[in-house]
């Protein structure tokens, strides 16, 4: 990219003058940061073109990953990093004054997702893009990203993320690619031709633009695109003839309701207006991104009959799942296809993830909104649900009950994860005892029906970004005790193991992470006023605040060895910092007041002199990605401690493990694959199996309430929650209480309590012994590369999409 400091050096001072205006001596760091991510920009640019440009030359298949989340944080350092200029940077901008730490610190996370969902796309992409695969993302441009939290009196308080407030370097507006969603209005048949056509009228038209980010791969020529659509208002198909006759209401509510689409991450659906919005979020994502890609394949080939063989449409979920219909719909209205041709088409070109077995995520809606908001796709789906419910019939005639289970619409509701199912080619669960539940409970019926159709693709993550990037000095490390191979290959970690027992590495690895956690404590310090003692075990629990990934477990047990301490404040532990960060939905009030609860703990427990600092309880507000960089290079403990069978993957355990990380966990999601990996010695697992948890659910047998009188401990952590022990208002924690014995403890928080004390003494026993803990470090950092998300996309490629690398010459 560039010969020497000096011509970086160069061009960063002329870009500095061109696009900001500004001699060196009168710049800010922003006007750095925005110049540096100038000269990067137009480098990316040239390749981009040169991929574009090949792609559509060779005609290549190319891949469309549909999600309504791209959490993909800060861009700056990581396009340095596979640009290879990373560390040029930084000297050039050391010798003009500058630290690129600092002008990191001025980019805002594109917080475009609220957890693993969307950090996976985001993982996918970097994957895509570095194995020189044409694959693309298509998600929406949220204006305001998933909020911004502040803790206020320990409560969570959610505050506007107006991540766009000082613009994007690094998006290209692309105002002549436009796309026309139309929302609401009445279609009408008519026969034309002696075929029967559909024509949808007085319709609501909402203009998408899309908004285009370079995906660059790591040391080559691939630059990939991240298309967002924005919803605007405008275009020929609106008629601004409603402010000359006055309707300024009409013509502001239209303004204001299109807007409102791509306004914010996940509304609040609690209500009608919530859910309405999710829905027209997700058709006008499906329907922007359909007809982009279908306008750019009829340029390049001028026929939609090779649509399947040169395009895959993937969604993320179910979110996107409206991709099904509304290709058929362009494929029967736009193009005059019959049913069975588009169908085939259609199916061909679909492949569908599912994350998820918990019930309120495996969405479904109201017909009559879908219905009212989208009547042609409606049709289409109505006509999806009446072949396959006809198809059922012919395998099990008479079995009305089952037919009802599996049918697309059902007592009221249009059922997506069905409609996934049928529409797509492949379904793939996330790991391994994922897909298994999925295939044995609960799409048992679809499997019987598809088996051809499931598969396993176990979640990865980017080691480039949570190891390379995140962590430079381990990284650092690892190349000068293995080489610098397991960059592009990370299965090559793996040669770490013959490193595990050899002392001086492992003297190495524990200075390494001594320093991460000095740089945690100072940035805890500055977050929190409070201050943590690095030599204390770092216990860190990261995630999105959720029922099953019971964070209330862990608060429990602080509770416990808290009241251990007061009635023993010499026992002999280790000193401990319990990190949380985690947000919780606006409008999901029993994870808010699980926040509320750590919060009480830390103001309690912190604030003790008599339990001699042997415990700290942080929990670090607006938990984001560049934050989760800072914490998990610092981490010594992974808690992973899902209900057994309710977390599909995860992929925090992974960020987590390859950073050295120790994890106590469940034997959950790819907790388990993690645990085959590095051997029971390695990690700490502990509670019920997902077979168990599926038992008491089917046949009944937990009573919180046993528990609560035979455990003297639980039964005094939960009394502390009522009694006014804790330096709360009366009844605060009352509905926590409430959720354990009453409502018999949905997540079996109780049940597993006694097994996750045991888990804690555990590893305190490990980590007295420091060569025996480094050891178990540094094999959980040598597994780590199974977990890349560069296996994962190598495996999607291969057995989903069948797209080949393609590589862009100079």
């Amino acid at each position: 990219m560039f010969d020497s400091k000096e011509s970086l050096k160069r061009v960063l001072l002329d870009k500095l003058q061109t696009m900001q205006g500004k001699c060196l001596e009168e710049a800010a760091p922003i006007d750095f940061y925005r110049a540096l991510g100038g000269v990067g920009r137009d480098y990316i640019s040239r390749n981009w073109v040169k991929t574009e440009t090949y792609y559509r030359k060779k005609g290549v298949k190319q891949v469309y990953y549909f999600s309504m989340e791209f959490l993909v944080g800060r861009l700056l350092g990581s396009n340095l990093l596979n640009l290879g200029v990373l560390e040029l940077c930084r000297e050039v901008l050391r010798e003009l004054g500058m630290e690129l730490e600092e002008l990191e610190e001025l980019e805002p996370d594109a917080g475009l997702g609220n957890g693993g969902l969307g950090r996976l796309a985001a993982c996918f992409l970097d994957s895509l893009a570095s194995l020189e695969l044409p694959g693309h993302g298509c998600g929406i441009r949220y204006k305001y990203g998933h909020f911004e939290q502040k803790i206020i009196h320990g409560y969570q308080v959610e505050v506007p993320d107006n991540w766009l407030r000082e613009g994007n370097i690094w998006e290209f507006r692309r105002g002549d690619r436009a796309q026309v969603v139309r929302f609401g209005g009445i279609v009408r048949a008519e026969t034309v031709n002696e075929r029967l056509t559909f024509i949808h009228e007085d319709y609501d038209p909402v203009v998408a633009v899309p908004y285009d980010t370079p995906v660059i791969g790591y040391k080559n020529m691939t630059v990939n695109t991240l298309r967002l659509w924005n919803a605007e208002t405008g275009g020929r198909e609106f008629d601004f003839s409603s402010y000359s006759h006055l309707d300024y209401q009409r013509a502001v509510a239209y303004k204001y309701n299109t807007e409102a689409i791509s306004e914010i991450l996940y509304p609040d659906d609690s209500n009608h207006q919530g859910r309405l919005l999710r829905l027209k979020q997700q058709y006008f994502l499906v329907s922007a991104g359909m007809q982009g890609i279908v306008a750019s394949h009829k340029k390049r080939y001028g026929t939609l009959e090779n649509f399947g063989d040169k395009v895959v449409i993937h969604v993320n979920d179910t979110h996107p799942v409206l991709a099904i219909p509304e290709l058929m719909r362009i494929l029967i209205d736009g193009e005059g296809m019959g049913w069975e041709q588009a169908w085939q088409i259609t199916t061909g070109t679909i492949s569908y993830t599912n994350h998820t077995i918990l019930a309120e995520a495996l969405e479904k809606w109201p017909v009559e909104m879908f219905k009212n908001l989208l009547p042609r796709i409606f049709l289409i789906v109505e006509e999806i649900n009446q072949r396959f419910c006809l198809e059922l019939w012919k395998l099990y005639p008479g079995d009305w009950d089952r037919i009802g289970r599996m049918a697309v619409i059902a007592d009221g509701y249009v059922k997506m994860a069905h409609l996934a199912i049928v529409g797509s080619h492949s379904v793939n669960g996330v790991a391994k005892i994922h897909t298994e539940i999925l295939k044995k409970k609960e799409m048992k019926n679809f499997y019987q029906v598809y088996p051809h159709k499931f598969n396993n693709k176990t979640n990865g993550i980017t080691h480039r970004r949570w190891l390379l990037k995140a962590n430079p000095d381990l990284a650092g490390l690892i190349t000068n005790v293995i080489g610098n191979s397991w960059i592009k290959h990370p299965a090559d970690l793996m040669a770490l193991r013959r490193f595990a027992e050899d002392h001086s590495f492992q003297e190495k690895l524990a200075h390494i992470k001594h320093q991460n956690k000095l740089a945690l404590a100072w940035l805890i310090s500055e977050e929190t006023g409070t201050l943590v003692d690095s030599s204390s075990i770092f216990d860190v629990q990261i995630k999105r605040l959720h029922g099953y990934k019971r964070q209330l477990l862990n608060a429990l047990y602080i509770m416990h060895l808290y009241n251990r301490l007061l009635e023993d404040p010499d026992w002999d532990v280790i000193p401990r910092t319990f990190i949380f960060g985690a947000k919780a939905a606006p409008s999901y009030h029993q994870a808010k007041l699980t926040i509320k609860l750590i919060n009480t703990i830390a103001q309690q427990v912190n604030n003790d002199k008599t339990i001699k600092e042997k415990i700290k309880v942080i929990f670090i507000p607006n938990y984001r990605v560049s934050l989760a960089e800072k914490i998990i290079s610092a981490a010594e403990v992974s808690q992973q401690i899902s209900t057994a069978g309710k977390e599909a993957s995860g992929t925090g355990n992974m960020k987590l493990m390859m950073n050295g990380a120790i994890t106590v966990g469940t034997l959950d999601g790819a907790n388990i694959e993690i645990r085959d990996e590095v051997g029971d010695d390695n990690i700490v697992t502990f509670g019920l199996k997902e077979t168990q948890v599926l038992d008491y659910y089917h046949y009944g047998g937990y009573c919180s309430w046993q528990i609560y009188h035979q455990d003297e401990r639980v039964k005094k952590v939960l009394d502390q929650l009522v009694n006014g022990w804790l330096p709360a208002s009366q009844g605060e924690f009352r509905n926590l209480f409430i959720s354990l014995l009453h409502n018999n403890d949905e997540f079996f928080v109780l049940k597993d309590f006694d097994e996750y004390v045991q888990a804690q003494l555990r590893v305190d026993r490990l980590y007295r012994n420091p060569q025996q803990w480094q050891k178990m470090s540094a094999i959980n950092i040598a597994h780590a590369g199974r977990f890349s998300s560069d296996r994962t996309i190598a495996e999607y490629a291969a057995g989903i999409w069948q797209v080949e690398p393609v590589t862009i010459d100079e």
